[in-house]
């Protein structure tokens, strides 16, 4: 009985053992693939890389950079938005220099008043009081030559009812008033001149120094706000409220470099493709309108015809993705731009890498 139990589970065994063999040995068909790769739709072409950019009539998107450094205080637009040439994006911490321009707002002001003053002048009080002051002589002159006189004549009747220190004091103060009636008069011309003019001109360059000054300090002042250069679409921001910002960029913790505070491109009705031509395949292209290529979307069967636009003409290092700058790059590629006539349905964001064909 137990050696019959033993047969009995080594023949399950078995046939257990076989099942296995011949479900391990079949074989699933293999899934089509998710999209067919990129492929020449030419006899003979030539391959490049492309990355998809915004349509500019010379360079690459615009890379903004602030003219100051500062805190970022306020974000006034939001990726992927629309604007218009001049209007605002972003603001930087500006109170120093508001309280700076205004100082020197405040020293151009007085200064230009003080210019006003001088041109103003004689002020018709002033004119008042020198006249009063030339009668007020007058008045003096005419009292001690009076008095000098009644000394004199009682001098004459009698020389011993006038001392001659009296008569003495009353020549010495005919002779001060009249220097002193000299005096005012000689100040009353000078009021009546005005200011002198080289007073005005010294306030003149004074005053035009310090509205220099000013305007200098404005325009610095206009700087803390970052404006649109011509009317694109906000492609990347790359700070935040209250990140340190200068004109080398904004520091990037990831990558531990430094990018543009942000980046514009063109109106993404219009999209171009810069493709990166090898330098030894440059004597096989045939530039003009006569070049035909064609684009593949990667990750898709997307196929796009494209139009030649221009070609930079400067064989330029080939930078790999990992944007370091400062590696040693020994191939040097020709940039070509085509314009992409965008197909309905399709996807594409500047920054985008696609494979180019074009034909020789």
């Amino acid at each position: 009985m137990k050696n019959k139990m033993v047969f009995i589970i080594s023949f399950i065994g078995a046939l257990s053992g076989i099942g296995a063999a011949i479900l391990s040995g079949i074989t699933e068909p293999a899934l089509p693939p998710a999209y067919n790769p990129a492929a020449s739709p030419y006899s003979n072409a030539i391959y490049a890389e492309g990355m998809v950019e915004s349509a500019q009539t010379s360079g690459e998107n615009i890379n903004i950079y602030p003219e100051v450094a500062g805190t970022v205080k306020e974000i006034l637009v939001s990726e992927g938005q629309q604007v218009k040439a001049g209007q605002p994006l972003l603001r930087i911490d500006d109170s120093i220099q508001r309280a700076t321009a205004e100082q020197q707002g405040a020293s151009a002001e007085a200064a230009a008043a003080l210019l006003r003053e001088l041109r103003a002048l004689p002020r018709k009080e002033n004119l008042d009081v020198a006249d009063a002051q030339v009668a007020s002589a007058e008045a003096t002159l005419k009292t001690a030559q009076d008095t000098l006189q009644k000394e004199q004549a009682a001098y004459e009747i009698d020389p011993r009812s006038v001392s001659k220190d009296a008569l003495d004091s009353a020549l010495n103060a005919v002779a001060v008033a009249k220097a002193n009636l000299t005096v005012v008069k000689k100040q009353d011309d000078l009021t009546r001149a005005g200011a002198w003019i080289y007073d005005i001109q010294n306030q003149e360059r004074q005053q035009h120094a310090l509205a220099r000054a000013y305007a200098a300090s404005s325009a610095l002042l206009a700087k803390y706000t970052l404006r649109a250069s011509r009317d694109g679409v906000v492609l990347a921001i790359n700070t935040i409220v209250g990140n340190y910002v200068s004109p080398q960029g904004s520091y990037d913790a990831y990558t531990q470099g430094v990018d543009p505070v942000m980046t514009l491109g063109s109106l993404p009705s219009s999209l171009h493709v810069r493709c990166y031509v090898d330098e030894i395949l440059v004597p096989k292209l045939h530039l003009g309108s006569k070049m035909i290529a064609q684009m593949s979307i990667r990750g898709s069967d997307v196929k796009i015809p494209l139009e030649f636009v221009r070609v930079q003409p400067y064989v330029s290092p080939k930078i790999e993705l990992s944007n370091q700058r400062q590696e040693r790059v020994d191939v040097r590629v020709l940039p070509v731009i085509f314009k992409i006539e965008k197909a309905a349905k399709v996807n594409l964001y500047p920054g985008e890498l696609v494979d180019v064909y074009i034909s020789e």
